[in-house]
């Protein structure tokens, strides 16, 4: 296995102060991008979706808690299908809710699979996100952009009654959300992926391969 090169204190300093130079120009970048999102238009969206929570049947509005905003996170979740690794992984990164909550915003999961099938993966992983079913009814991933085979991210606004879809996101753009992910460039090795351009010699797997449910990993490690 090839390892970085080893140079004095000062030469890391040198070589680590240019690099910084770039990432603000990206953190700038990223700024700039940010608030072009805000002003994206947005669309009128139906509310005749049903969907079933632990508290039983539910409208979209319903999803928003009576906060201004709902991001969802499309689960693929199959009926009677395995989960999904990678949107297993990525619920495993969501953090307290509160602090969402404290701007006025809610988030949930949306799968297709029956609640049963839900709440069995759920009490397996030790989640505590709000998830919800649209098993038999219509197909809402669908129509936000993630059908069937699909993940996805969709934010949502309120204003009363009257729900106003915002931003969809998938693929990339949603993995750049996970901290992991985002730990784990700061590495050396990186996520050791074979797409990652890295120097000859690194580390690494095929992507997806390595993803496993938490409890898969082998412990000992």
């Amino acid at each position: 296995m090839s390892l970085p090169p080893v140079v004095s204190a000062a030469e890391w300093q040198a070589a680590r102060d240019r690099l910084l130079v770039k990432e603000k120009e990206l953190t700038r970048a990223l700024d700039a991008l940010a608030a072009e999102r805000r002003r994206l238009p947005m669309v009128r969206f139906d509310d005749d979706y049903v969907f079933e929570g632990r508290d039983g049947k539910a409208s979209l509005v319903d999803l928003f808690g009576g906060r201004r905003h709902l991001v969802v996170y499309h689960f693929m979740l199959e009926p009677g299908a395995a989960p999904c690794e990678g949107c297993s992984s990525f619920t495993d990164n969501i953090g307290h809710l509160a602090h969402l909550r404290a701007r006025d915003t809610s988030l949930a999961l949306v799968s297709r699979a029956p609640l049963a099938e839900i709440e069995a993966l759920r009490e397996r992983m030790g989640w505590t996100v709000p998830w919800y079913s649209t098993f038999g009814e219509r197909d809402f991933n669908a129509d936000c952009g993630a059908p069937a085979g699909n993940f996805g991210l969709s934010a949502f606004l309120r204003d009363g009654p009257t729900v106003f879809r915002t931003y969809h996101t998938a693929a990339r753009g949603a993995d750049r959300l996970r901290i992991d992910f985002n730990l784990l460039d700061l590495t050396a090795f990186g996520r050791q992926e074979t797409w990652e351009d890295s120097p000859v010699g690194w580390p690494q797997t095929p992507p997806y391969e390595w993803w496993r449910l938490h409890d898969e990993y082998d412990t000992d490690r």
